[in-house]
């Protein structure tokens, strides 16, 4: 194809004629690479790429008459704007619902055989078991091959970023402990081989580190375990030779990227492979031999990872002090630079944390894009400031900051919401509100082994009450030097309450309602939490209970705060806390940042 397709109506056309080639009256892109990534790798940003749309998450369907892009309420706004005059129509859809509801849409408006088409290669095979039982025999799935290679002409090449080691004095365990685990748990699955795609868990289990997608320190890699070997699948030239013979000694073999597909066609008839459905991909199924016996079940290294030791968690908290360092000299000097009147805008914000950050020991890069949003762009759960289109932070006014950072030793994420001038009324009543429904979460004690999605609702009874709720999760699992984003466990209304979800010691997850008045202000405030077990109560019939530390170090702003809003036990939580963050940060603060972090710590109650 030679026309120009530089705009997101071209691109859709493209697509269109493509479509037309090869038969397909429907084009599925969903926001997904052959890892099934969070965050993607440019030459998987097709979905981005076809839209001229930003969001991490959104599915695209094209017809030939119609091309609609679900997203959920976080992106709603963001969307309706970035789609204007692209003739891609804004879906709305609840949260996590995305991947479901085009497949809903072509059911109810399309009759008749028709054949839809997505690349295998980036569909979860239990999406297209999903699709399959949803649309039934009149829809035709054709899944062999991306029609995006045929129209974008300057796609993004693979990344090709070093590997490194995760050096032994932050793991813990080492890469045969890991792998022995693993093999224990394929035996007891009945499996024996197990094939893995998703690039954190390959990170864990090997103890490397890459940089092949943007905030994540991961690598581009397939992983296929059997009781003798182990094959990774990697571009070889990321690999140095000393890492090579490193991974050789433990049992580790290296083959090209390119080569899983083939391997997979070539297992032996009587292998029992291990898969979870939800974290390979419909063609690397589909490339076994059609005798290899499927062992379905939920990936062991994503648990396994999940759960933090205790050298991992004294790890964590040694990164969020010092994380918390870099975020009190970032607010002093917000404090400071805004009494003096200077000019300050949301980019300021974030090029400032990450400055301070970097002065920070183990500080690799930030964990996902700074999300610095002032009044109305606040109101924009995943807004994101730009050269072209970003606020100036003067006169009255919320200043929303959203930010994370990857340390050797921990990965971090946080949510403080700064008052510009003086706050209004309805200011404090909501930011208060945000605060009981988080410090209610953070006291909450649990039964191990609950589904996380049912805490959700702990967090949003103090909003509740006021008739007030919020569009988003409230909390995500959170990797060690590793995604921001990690599963199993989410803490969401909109998640199923699986027994995957079920929570564990050890899990580091975060707490973070949020209220968002548009048009006017935002509020999150986020803090990190670890799983702990419950030791000073006597339970019935010894059952096992978990309750949360507080990870997070930095001062939660007071100024915010309507005390007729608070309860005398909940000001104690808060000024306990802020005592524990006075305690562990003013020894690394120099005279200033101290004398501030004293200021912002002071008790509420009398």
């Amino acid at each position: 194809m030679t026309a120009p397709v530089n705009t997101p109506s071209q691109r859709i056309d493209a697509l269109r004629q493509a479509m037309t080639t090869h038969g397909i009256d429907a084009w599925l892109v969903p926001s997904s690479d052959p890892h099934l990534s969070e965050y993607l790798p440019g030459h998987w940003q097709g979905r981005e790429w076809l839209t001229g749309f930003t969001g991490s998450v959104g599915t695209l369907l094209v017809t030939h008459d119609f091309a609609g892009l679900w997203v959920d309420s976080r992106y709603w706004v963001q969307a309706d704007k970035e789609l204007s005059g692209s003739g891609i129509e804004m879906m709305k859809v609840a949260q996590g619902q995305q991947i479901l509801a085009p497949i809903d849409w072509l059911d109810v408006n399309h009759t008749g055989a028709i054949t839809l088409g997505l690349d295998g290669a980036v569909l979860p095979l239990a999406a297209h078991r999903a699709f399959t039982a949803r649309l039934g025999e009149s829809v035709t799935i054709k899944s062999d091959r991306d029609l995006l290679e045929e129209i974008w002409l300057d796609r993004p090449a693979l990344p090709q970023a070093p590997v490194e080691p995760h050096d032994a004095a932050f793991t813990g365990q080492t890469r045969p402990d890991r792998l022995a685990q693993l093999r224990q748990a394929m035996n007891e699955a009945g499996a024996d081989a197990h094939l893995i795609s998703t690039l954190d868990d390959i990170a864990w289990l090997f103890n490397l580190r890459g940089s092949d997608v943007d905030y994540n320190p991961v690598f581009l890699a397939h992983a296929l375990v059997d009781t003798h070997h182990v094959r990774l699948f990697i571009d070889q030239d990321k690999v140095s030779a000393v890492l090579r013979e490193a991974l050789a000694d433990d049992g580790v073999f290296l083959h090209d990227y390119a080569e899983a597909l083939d391997a997979l066609t070539r297992l032996p008839e009587s292998t029992r492979l291990l898969i979870d459905p939800a974290r390979v991909t419909l063609s690397l199924v589909q490339a076994l031999p059609g005798q290899v016996t499927l062992v379905e079940a939920f990936q062991p290294t994503t648990l396994a990872k999940a759960c933090k030791s205790e050298a991992e968690i004294d790890h964590i908290r040694s990164a969020m002090t010092r994380d918390g360092a870099a975020l009190c000299r970032l607010l002093c000097w917000l404090e400071a630079t805004l009494e003096r009147g200077e000019s300050i805008t949301e980019l300021t914000i974030d090029a400032r944390l990450t400055a301070e950050r970097t002065r920070e020991k183990h500080f690799i890069s930030r964990s996902f894009p700074t999300i610095a949003g002032f009044s109305a762009n606040g109101a924009l759960p995943h807004y994101r400031a730009t050269e072209a289109a970003h606020a100036s932070i003067e006169g009255q006014g919320l200043l929303l900051i959203d930010s994370g950072a990857q340390y050797l030793d921990g990965t971090t994420d946080i949510t403080r919401v700064i008052p510009v001038g003086e706050p209004t009324p309805a200011q404090r009543a909501d930011y208060t509100r945000v605060l009981k429904g988080m410090m209610a979460l953070s006291r909450t004690r649990f039964p191990e082994g609950i589904e996380a999605p049912r805490l959700d609702a702990i967090a949003r009874a103090p909003l509740w009450e006021a008739g007030l709720d919020y569009g988003h999760g409230t909390g995500h699992g959170v990797g060690y030097f590793l995604n921001v984003h990690e599963g199993p466990q989410v803490i969401s209304r909109g998640a199923l309450p699986t027994p995957q979800t079920a929570m564990r010691e050890g899990m580091i997850t975060s707490i973070e309602p949020g209220l968002y008045r548009p048009n006017q202000w935002g509020i999150r405030i986020e803090n990190l939490v670890a799983n702990r077990l419950v030791t000073d109560v006597d339970t019935l019939d010894g059952d096992a209970f978990l309750e949360f530390e507080t990870l997070t170090l930095c001062p939660i702003d007071t100024r915010l705060i309507e005390p007729a809003l608070l309860r005398e036990d909940e000001m104690t939580w808060l000024d306990d806390y802020h005592r524990t963050v006075f305690e562990r940060l003013s020894p690394t603060l120099d005279d200033e940042t101290r004398a501030w972090l004293a200021e912002k710590t002071q008790p509420l109650a009398l």
